[in-house]
């Protein structure tokens, strides 16, 4: 490649004109932020825009996905302007809903386990987990349950194991963790929402 005389004035020119910009201490980062969103924005241009439902309460507010076509992954989340309930605005828990799809990084995918007074943490399996749940909470509900109360009165209730829920699941998932709390006997069974 060949430059001209005027290419390489103009080159050094705006290299020169960077540098002495940078040395006032003229902070280019929002500058750098800017481009950044308009390539952000091309790419919103050409993705595949997938419509959808926020999940997290029975409002039902719309979502548009933007889809990468060459490999199928969500790149961007942001409300549905044309939806009728909240044409385009999303609450806290709709605007996250992007860090719950594999592009958020600190995703949990692998199960760490500390044993108790320990201080290092061993990989283990999903198997290894659930088995071990499900034998603690086995343990503590035989050793807990109160089949009667003081009266004499049939309780049928394990008092000696709690549920606190999250906001970080939505309706039905609610449902089902209330359904199987009951069934285990809980009676401490408490959500984040109410606090």
């Amino acid at each position: 490649m060949q430059i001209t005389r005027r290419g390489f004035l103009t080159m050094t020119g705006a290299i020169g004109g960077g540098v002495a910009l940078s040395s006032l201490g003229l902070n280019l980062n929002p500058t750098r932020a800017y481009a950044d969103e308009l390539s952000k924005m091309d790419r919103i241009k050409i993705a595949k825009q997938v419509t959808t439902i926020c999940c997290y309460c029975s409002v039902g507010c719309g979502l548009v996905c933007s889809v990468d076509k060459a490999t199928g992954k969500i790149f961007n989340i942001e409300g549905d302007a044309d939806h009728p309930i909240n044409e385009g605005s999303l609450c806290a828990k709709g605007a996250g809903f992007f860090d719950l799809t594999e592009a958020n990084k600190h995703r949990l995918t692998k199960v760490l386990y500390r044993k108790p007074y320990g201080t290092e943490w061993e990989e283990k399996d999903w198997d290894f987990a659930l088995e071990r749940m499900a034998r603690l909470i086995k343990d503590t509900r035989d050793k807990g349950f109160v089949k009667r109360n003081a009266k004499g009165e049939l309780v049928n209730r394990c008092e000696n194991i709690g549920h606190y829920g999250s906001s970080n699941v939505d309706n039905e998932e609610c449902w089902l963790i209330s359904v199987k709390s009951r069934a285990l006997g809980l009676v401490y069974i408490d959500h984040q929402a109410r606090v």
